[in-house]
């Protein structure tokens, strides 16, 4: 997809902080001449459509002393504002359509219209904000979780205890890849919440320092127990400035941190659900259109060295390809910028086997380097300076043993369908003798036999 083109940033005149302030809560239709001055306390990711006319929109949510509105913004005023637009900065806002809300994207807020910015809009930045509130919260805090309804919203505060990788899951709602993360949340009560984030607040999350997670607005269910998950009307602030965010810190890194604390959000471990290549066929695991999850204990016949690198966005936790400008920048349609680096991420095809079948298999970054033992960057810099180290490399895994989990699902390419199959985790055998030579035992008593104890030697 094209990148988005950026609009200049609108010039500020200062004509609006002369203008006479109305509150949020008195607009109506009827108000001809109007001026806002309010702080943006969130604003969505652009939504776009492929087609000729490239259509995009975003939302954004402005709050004064008097009280919050929705604000949506279309096409020409999508790429005009986007970017000029910063959470958490007050700005004066005029001449914008008002319409009756539609309650259904407007979450918390209780305005009875919302706003659309048109051709005439004006926004200018306001560098007087004292008068203006940040976003208010009603936490909760994350012992009560338990207790409460498991269909509402909810706001809560906590020290991100830790943050999972990056995770990519496809959905059958939308038919779309999603991305998340998942968060350890813990607060003073020492209990601990499962908290995820989706889309572009799980992408750029940093969790260096152990943040001050405040999110207003997350969605509670009692899915894993009691767990939280943001939404499109969730507002996610990390080391906000307020009381709360000292008190915790100040918990956290005096008691909490040394501390053992009570989780309520219980994931329940996928079972390893060991398989042979043979059996996840017959069984067609991933066959029907829903991904299968499975582990096999295989061996590594061959690797694809070519093609196994890419030269990624160093933006983050952004994976896109860069463009080699051939300048000695960088170009990542994703991010929209230019970069004088790039970092290499591994993807590899890979064929591995047991003693019933073989299988062609993807490994992404984390797994494709634990098979390899090196890392993407290292691997990268030994393919144009060493090219023989570089092969080396994949000789050195070929006929290796692993217990590699895997997910399959049977996908459409080009009207063709063919089963994906993806390492998600990968350990060699050798990493765990004992645990391996267990399921042995498990499986020969399972079908009726008697192990020898002296003979259950692994290589």
């Amino acid at each position: 997809m094209a990148a988005r083109p950026v609009a200049a940033p609108p010039a500020a005149t200062g004509q609006l902080s002369a203008q006479n302030v109305m509150p949020i809560a008195h607009l109506t239709p009827y108000a001809n001449k109007w001026t806002i001055k309010a702080r943006v306390t969130s604003k969505s990711d652009i939504r776009t459509w492929s087609n000729a006319r490239g259509e995009g929109l975003f939302s954004f949510e402005l709050l004064d002393e008097s009280g919050e509105i929705r604000c949506t913004a279309f096409k020409e005023q999508c790429d005009k504002f986007y970017d000029f637009l910063e959470p958490n900065k007050v700005y004066y806002l005029s001449q914008a359509s008002l319409k009756p809300a539609n309650k259904q994207f407007c979450g918390t807020i209780q305005h009875d219209f919302e706003l659309t910015l048109n051709h005439n809009s004006i926004i200018e930045p306001c560098m007087d904000d004292s008068s203006i509130p940040g976003m208010q919260f009603n936490f909760v805090p994350i012992s009560d979780l338990q207790t409460m309804e498991k269909t509402g919203l909810v706001d809560v505060i906590g020290v991100c205890k830790e943050a999972g990788d990056l995770d990519r899951i496809m959905s059958r709602k939308f038919s779309k890849e999603l991305t998340k993360r998942d968060l350890k949340l813990v607060d003073q009560s020492n209990t601990e919440v499962t908290l995820t984030l989706w889309g572009s607040q799980a992408e750029s999350f940093d969790a260096a320092g152990n943040p001050v997670v405040a999110i207003k607005g997350a969605r509670l269910s009692d899915f894993n127990g009691c767990s939280l998950s943001s939404g499109g009307n969730s507002k996610l602030q990390l080391n906000p400035d307020i009381d709360q965010t000292y008190k915790l810190k100040g918990w956290y890194e005096n008691e909490g941190v040394n501390m053992e604390s009570k989780s309520i959000s219980t994931r329940a471990a996928r079972p390893d659900n060991f398989k042979t290549f043979a059996q996840a066929k017959h069984e067609n695991i991933g066959g029907t259109g829903e991904p299968g999850y499975y582990s096999v204990c295989a061996t590594i016949l061959q690797l694809r060295s070519e093609n196994c690198l890419y030269q990624s966005c160093p933006n983050g936790d952004c994976k896109k390809k860069v463009i080699d400008q051939q300048n000695g920048t960088f170009r990542c349609e994703k991010c929209n910028e230019q970069f004088s680096e790039f970092r290499w991420r591994a993807l590899m095809q890979m064929n591995v086997a047991d003693m019933t079948d073989n299988q062609w298999v993807t490994a992404f970054q984390e797994t494709a380097e634990a098979v390899l033992g090196i890392s993407a960057d290292e691997l990268g810099r030994m393919r144009d300076s060493d090219p023989e180290r570089f092969q080396a490399v994949f000789n050195r895994a070929t006929f290796k043993q692993f217990n590699m989990k895997l997910r399959a699902k049977m996908e459409s390419y080009n009207d063709e369908s063919r089963m994906r199959v993806v390492v998600s985790a990968a350990a060699p055998v050798s990493a765990d003798l004992e645990a391996h030579k267990r399921r042995l035992r498990e499986e020969i008593i399972a079908m009726g036999g008697q192990p020898n104890e002296e003979k259950m030697v692994v290589d």
